[in-house]
């Protein structure tokens, strides 16, 4: 288990991390997300021990993170950073020999991870002879070969189709599945969704959520409604309470309630209409809605 306790690091005058405090549980994983520049990585970085914190505490099961408790730790950071004259095979045994594995460990777990994550090429090709998405699997299966029980990703879904971002979920999931605690950045609120256990977002280097997605969302109220209706765009506009009507296709919308209780109104006056709605789905704003909402605050 990793648990973060008041952490605190500033830069001068600027505080890029502010006494935030959250724990992952083993086989669990926490998406952390926010804007440039909110905290994420400066977070991971004090993890890591890259840089020294003003105040707070990193623990790993309880205890202060040692030197050798780095060696279960797998970290892909946002910077990719491989050496493209040198073989697949050689910079994989190079960095699982880093986190304390041997060659003889390592060498029959390659193939493995090549076919799962679906590299196109030979162990033996030279790094710089692979796509950018090849280049990127390549340092994805660098930080999970040595089997991390704490995961670091640093926005893993950056530049990946969404055929190689799935192999990505999997892999991720599996991990969870192993017992491993993963922390991931993303900007992509569509995986955050499917893949966390728990969501943590940051503003400012202030902690702004903290939460099950599941908890978030309903915190914001069930305020977006999607109706097929004979009622007019107009009619629909002009109910107290309606902030936004979105034309989806002919004779369907997406409203933007200022409470959830407009719903109940909008459904008994689409009654009036018709017996029978094909349509009518109140749901609270999609993570998406929640993240721009909230980076929002943070300029008024």
């Amino acid at each position: 288990m990793l648990e973060i306790k008041n952490l605190t690091k500033a830069f001068g005058d600027m505080v890029a991390v502010n006494d935030i405090s959250f724990k992952i549980e083993d086989g669990h994983i926490l998406g952390l997300i926010g804007q440039n520049g909110a905290g994420k990585s400066t977070t991971f970085r004090l993890i890591l021990d890259f840089i020294d914190a003003d105040q707070g505490e990193i623990l790993w099961n309880g205890k202060p993170i040692s030197k050798d408790d780095y060696n279960v730790i797998g970290y892909l950071p946002e910077e990719r950073g491989l050496y493209p004259k040198d073989t697949i095979e050689n910079q994989l045994i190079y960095f699982a020999r880093l986190r304390g594995k041997t060659k003889k460990e390592i060498l029959p777990k390659i193939d493995y991870w090549m076919e799962k994550f679906q590299v196109k090429g030979k162990k033996t090709d030279k790094v710089k002879s692979l796509s950018k998405g090849n280049q990127q699997k390549v340092q994805l299966i660098a930080t999970l070969i040595h089997e991390p029980k704490l995961v670091i990703l640093d926005e893993p879904f950056s530049g990946l189709d969404p055929v190689n971002a799935e192999l990505l979920k999997m892999g991720i999931i599996e991990l969870k599945e192993q017992g491993s605690c993963v922390i991931f950045s993303s900007h992509n609120m569509e995986n955050v969704e499917k893949i966390c256990d728990h969501l943590m977002m940051l503003r400012n280097g202030d902690m702004v959520l903290n939460g099950t997605v599941h908890e978030i969302r309903e915190s914001f109220g069930r305020t977006i409604l999607e109706i097929e209706t004979l009622l007019l765009e107009d009619e629909l506009s002009s109910i107290d309470g309606v902030l936004q009507v979105e034309k989806l296709r002919s004779n369907t919308y997406k409203l933007h309630l200022a409470d959830a209780a407009v719903g109940e109104e909008i459904f008994t006056k689409a009654l009036t209409q018709e017996p029978y709605l094909t349509v009518f789905n109140q749901q609270p704003p999609t993570l998406e809605e929640i993240f721009k909402m909230k980076v929002g605050e943070g300029h008024e």
